[in-house]
């Protein structure tokens, strides 16, 4: 039975997350369409400016995106102390952007007198908009439920178009982040769709490469004296995915056969535990990727007995000496 939301979210563990929701129906709703031959890859485009339209309006950031033609992956950074920081006319302006909102708010905003009950009453809304603007599931529920309402107007037709629920893996350390952004940038290489990561439409490492210093994804950051941001270096992470874009496949021209990039020596990656995570070779789902010591502080915070992939943590992001 599918853990409630809040049991798969902790924020004191990690404010990272690599969320996938996929299409319902068997069609490429995303893509082109092999039974009709209809092209629906103009959906895309909608999924990305959703994405990032809501990113502005919720306290969180994207670190990395890949949108396929029947699903997608998001990693998102949730951000509580930004929400914190927003007065509440800030959070009732930007809740309003996105619904319509009682008309005792609208008139509080406008400077309108309310007695004290009425106050009170718009203060307790405020403080559930501010909880609600750094949610995971309230930003995947305003981006999914928009794009699906968008495509059944297209397709002249009612019902899902996403998959039940989507799912959520907690990145509990740097070395699972880098891992899953990694993971999740080279999905159309992985597919066949795309020979080189710049060249992977509707990514975050494309459009990373196109505008490295004018796009909305959270920027990287390699500072010890401030850690906002990806704490990795911008070349780095490009070297990473170039390197392990080539060693997913072999026997591809141009082909890195024994380079090991910096980064993986300095964080105590193992390289192979790294390419068959990215490669797919490691086929369960786990609900939460880190070190093992993590993993099962996040099981102890979320009441849970224990957290699939610790095996898989321990592998991928070894304790460190």
């Amino acid at each position: 039975m599918p853990k409630p939301r809040k049991r798969l979210v902790s924020l004191e563990d990690t404010p990272y997350y690599h969320c996938i929701s996929r299409c319902v129906r068997r069609a490429f709703l995303c893509g082109q369409d092999a039974v009709t031959g209809l092209d629906f890859s103009h959906r895309r485009d909608w999924i990305v400016a959703r994405m990032h339209g809501l990113a502005e309006v919720f306290a969180l950031d994207i670190c990395a995106y890949a949108i396929m033609s029947n699903h997608y992956h998001l990693v998102l950074h949730l951000d509580p102390d930004r929400a914190a920081g927003w007065s509440d006319q800030e959070v009732a302006q930007r809740w309003l952007k996105l619904f319509k909102g009682p008309d005792l708010v609208r008139e509080w905003l406008g400077g309108e007198h309310l007695d004290a009950a009425q106050l009170q009453w718009v203060s307790d809304l405020l403080t559930l908009w501010r909880e609600r603007l750094f949610d995971l599931s309230w930003y995947m529920r305003c981006l999914n439920e928009s794009i699906a309402r968008m495509a059944n107007r297209e397709d002249h037709c009612r019902g899902r178009f996403w998959e039940g629920r989507f799912k959520s893996q907690a990145l509990l350390d740097e070395r699972a982040l880098l891992a899953c952004m990694a993971y999740v940038d080279l999905n159309p290489i992985r597919a066949g769709l795309a020979r080189t990561p710049e060249h992977s439409d509707y990514t975050s490492i494309r459009e990373r490469i196109r505008a490295p210093l004018a796009n909305p994804l959270q920027p990287f950051n390699d500072q010890t004296a401030d850690r906002e941001g990806v704490p990795y270096a911008y070349q780095d992470y490009l070297q990473l995915v170039d390197w392990l874009g080539r060693a997913i496949h072999p026997h591809k021209k141009g082909r890195i056969a024994d380079a090991t990039p910096p980064i993986l020596n300095r964080l105590g990656m193992d390289r192979q535990v790294v390419l068959d995570f990215v490669g797919c070779k490691t086929k369960r789902w786990v609900s939460a990727l880190g070190p093992a010591e993590r993993m099962r502080a996040l099981a102890q915070s979320i009441g849970a007995r224990f957290i699939k992939g610790v095996a898989l943590g321990a592998r991928l992001c070894p304790e460190r000496g």
